[in-house]
């Protein structure tokens, strides 16, 4: 596999395999990098079909954990936007890759652009419910994150500004082929909201029987190869 460490408007990022007219741009899951092992098994597959993939560090991941900037959902739409300006100039074809929340990302920023096709693994369809999930979690309302701003928990910290801009951006279209992975036992990227997406703007779904939000194990990441190998 060739990889090639680039910056990209100063953003760590790698080039998976070689130049081709056909570029994925990769957005990684939370607590995970440019590296992550569904990116690595999406490259091999993908180099394999003629694509090159492009794969960067979001805020505080990867080579960027040392920032101490809160992640914010503009922020990271702003560098999806830098890889897709740069992917344009040196590709005729776009197409995406989303993980997690690198899906949500993807959905707040590619809706209006031209790409091809694109593959989600366990995608965040509706980070609101995901917020609300979490607020019950720490037992606070929305008034009470209003007022602290920012609450500190054991999964991942709730920050009233991220809540403001993700009610204020509802995902209200998406005309792009995609096909999506979960596991059956996700928590996060849970059935019905899943489905509901799925089902709105008419995309493949697929569930991983025993499957779980992390893909990880042998047994998941088998699954994912012959999953995505079968739909580029």
């Amino acid at each position: 596999m060739n990889l090639e460490k680039i910056r990209i408007d100063g953003i760590p990022s790698i080039l998976w395999g070689h130049a081709s007219e056909k570029i994925i741009i990769a957005a990684h899951g939370s607590h995970s990098s440019k590296i992550d092992d569904c990116i690595w098994i999406l490259a091999e597959e993908a180099v394999k079909r003629g694509y090159q993939v492009l794969s960067f560090d979001l805020p505080q991941h990867g080579e960027r954990v040392y920032e101490t900037d809160i992640l914010m959902p503009d922020k990271c739409v702003r560098e999806l936007k830098v890889m897709y300006n740069w992917a344009k100039v040196h590709a005729e074809q776009i197409s995406l890759f989303g993980c997690s929340m690198g899906a949500y990302f993807q959905l707040l920023t590619f809706a209006e652009a031209e790409i091809d096709k694109v593959w989600f693994l366990s995608p965040v369809t509706d980070m609101e419910r995901v917020i609300h999930n979490l607020m019950e979690y720490c037992n606070v309302s929305e008034e009470e994150l209003r007022q602290r701003t920012i609450v500190e928990n054991d999964l991942e910290t709730l920050y009233y500004p991220y809540y403001e801009y993700v009610c204020a951006h509802p995902i209200t279209k998406w005309p792009h082929r995609t096909c999506i992975l979960r596991g059956e036992h996700d928590s996060m990227a849970e059935f019905a909201y899943v489905k509901a997406f799925s089902d709105r703007f008419g995309c493949e779904l697929t569930e991983q029987k025993n499957g779980e939000h992390w893909f990880h194990t042998e047994e998941e990441l088998a699954f994912f190869r012959n999953w995505i190998s079968q739909r580029l």
